[in-house]
C-alpha cells in the first residue's frame, strides 16, 4: 500500500487534536468519535484485504484454473484410462495447458512412459516443470501446425484443455495430426457448452475465451475430419467408470488413430 506524501498542515492538525484528546479538562467530542471509528473500520477492513493477497474475482479464477479443467479432469480419469486402454497406457503423450502436472502423474504409474506438449508459453513454471522441459519430455509447440513425431509415435495420445481454444479452420489440421502420432487411439477431454472456463485466466493466457461445443458438433466434425470413433474404447471406459463410481465433468470422446 503507497504511502501518500506528509502534510505538515495535517500533521498541525493532528498535533491540536491530540492534546485536546489528554488534556484533562477536555473532552472528546462527538465528530472526533465518528472520525476514530470510520478509521478504525477502514483499517480492519484493509488488513483483512491485505492478507488475503488476492481480489474476490481473482480468487475464483485460480482456483477455476486449478481444480475444475479438463486437464485436471485428466488426472482423476487415470485409473479409468489404464482399465479401458490396457498396455496402451505405456507411451503416452498429453497435450493440453499444466501439462507438466499430468505427465508428472502418469510418471508415477508402474511400466508408463510419458511426454507432454504444453500449447502455450510457460509462465511462473515450478521447477519440476521446468526439470521436465530441460529433459526433453516436455516441450512447448503451436499445435496449429504440424507436431514434430513420426507417425504411431505413442501408444496413447490425451488432449485437455486445448481444442477448446481452437477455430475449425486449425482444428481440421490439429485433430488429425494427433491422431497420426498415436497408434492405439486419441482421447479428447472438452468442456460441457454453457460450463465457460476461468474467463480471466483465458484472456491473459489464452488471448481468447474458450469455445464449448456440443457432443452433436463434435459428432459431425469427426465425420467431416474423417476421425472414426473407437467404439471398443467408448464401451470399455464406461464400464470401467460406472464400476468405479466415475462421473466425468467433461465431456470425453475416444478415437481411433490414423493408419
Amino acid at each position: 500500500m503507497s504511502r501518500r506524501p506528509s502534510n505538515s498542515t495535517r500533521r498541525s492538525a493532528a498535533t491540536g487534536i491530540s492534546g485536546a484528546i489528554f488534556h484533562p479538562k477536555s473532552r472528546p467530542s462527538p465528530l472526533l468519535s465518528v472520525v476514530l471509528g470510520a478509521l478504525g473500520v477502514i483499517l480492519v477492513v484493509g488488513y483483512l484485504f491485505r492478507g488475503s493477497g488476492l481480489s474476490g474475482s481473482s480468487k475464483e479464477a485460480i482456483a477455476v484454473v486449478d481444480g475444475d479443467t479438463c486437464t485436471s479432469e485428466v488426472q482423476r480419469a487415470i485409473p479409468i484410462l489404464k482399465k479401458a486402454y490396457g498396455a496402451s497406457m505405456q507411451k503416452v503423450l498429453h497435450v493440453g495447458p499444466d501439462t507438466c502436472s499430468v505427465i508428472s502423474k502418469l510418471l508415477k504409474e508402474e511400466e508408463t512412459e510419458a511426454w507432454g506438449v504444453e500449447p502455450y508459453d510457460l509462465e511462473d513454471a515450478s521447477r519440476n516443470c521446468k526439470s521436465l522441459v530441460h529433459r526433453g519430455i516436455v516441450r512447448v509447440a503451436d499445435i496449429k501446425f504440424s507436431l514434430p513425431y513420426r507417425e504411431n509415435s505413442f501408444s496413447l495420445v490425451i488432449v485437455s484443455d486445448a481444442v477448446d481454444y481452437l477455430s475449425p479452420k486449425y482444428l481440421n489440421k490439429t485433430l488429425p495430426d494427433l491422431a497420426r502420432v498415436s497408434s492405439d487411439g486419441l482421447v479428447i477431454f472438452t468442456g460441457f457448452p454453457g460450463h465457460s472456463k476461468a474467463k480471466l485466466a483465458e484472456l491473459s493466457k489464452f488471448g481468447r475465451p474458450a469455445k464449448m461445443r456440443s457432443s452433436t458438433w463434435w459428432a459431425r466434425f469427426f465425420v467431416q475430419t474423417s476421425l472414426v470413433e473407437n467404439e471398443a474404447a467408448i464401451k470399455k471406459f464406461e464400464q470401467a467408470a460406472t464400476s468405479s463410481a466415475y462421473i466425468p465433468r467433461c465431456q470425453v470422446f475416444h478415437l481411433k488413430s490414423f493408419h
